[in-house]
């Protein structure tokens, strides 16, 4: 008997291209949704997030990337979370929300803020909550969907009507519940 699903959507913002060198500066998730195999349900994302800021773990970063988040990278020496509490505490994080379902994640583009996410969980604590592949691409979803190309099927050539009407803020919380209301749209689309 299948278990149901429960889908946590993830945004990443960090100070480079690669986690190692580089460093995970925030990340957001918001509980997007379950799926039993027949019915898919819907909550508002906002009301079950996890936000954590953390120290980065390199002295290495892009400045190009920090003006895309806006995060201060000085302050995060001084007040970031330590990577291994704020790992441990999404974990657990993600344990409580899924409640005994499958959790998976999804982002978009997945690639990016999986890599992140998996990279910290496991150098962190060892294990990640999703396994290591019990993850979904928005972008691929809404590809397989529409019968899209995957270089046609950026949020700018989505109908309309499948976009949050949340800005993209850059900030991780509020790009993860935005993100989140995109893959609810898209699991109720017909295509």
């Amino acid at each position: 008997m299948a278990r149901v699903e429960l889908y946590v959507s993830a945004d990443v913002e960090a100070d480079g291209p690669i986690p190692g060198p580089y460093s995970m500066l925030s990340f957001g998730l918001a509980v997007c949704g379950t799926f039993d195999g027949t019915r898919f349900t819907a909550p508002d994302p906002s009301e079950r997030t996890f936000y954590a800021e953390l120290k980065p773990i390199s002295g290495d970063f892009d400045p190009q990337a920090l003006e895309v988040s806006g995060l201060d990278r000085e302050r995060l020496l001084r007040e970031g979370r330590d990577p291994a509490e704020a790992m441990r505490a999404a974990a657990a994080w993600v344990k409580t929300v899924a409640d005994g379902a499958l959790p998976v994640l999804v982002a978009y583009p997945l690639a990016y803020d999986w890599m992140w996410l998996y990279w910290y969980w496991v150098r962190f604590t060892s294990r990640s909550p999703f396994g290591h592949s019990r993850h979904l691409d928005i972008k691929t979803f809404y590809a397989a969907r529409a019968g899209a190309m995957a270089a046609r099927s950026t949020k700018r050539q989505m109908p309309a009507a499948l976009l949050s009407a949340r800005p993209h803020t850059h900030n991780a919380l509020d790009d993860a519940v935005e993100q989140a209301e995109l893959f609810q749209n898209l699991f109720r689309w017909g295509g």
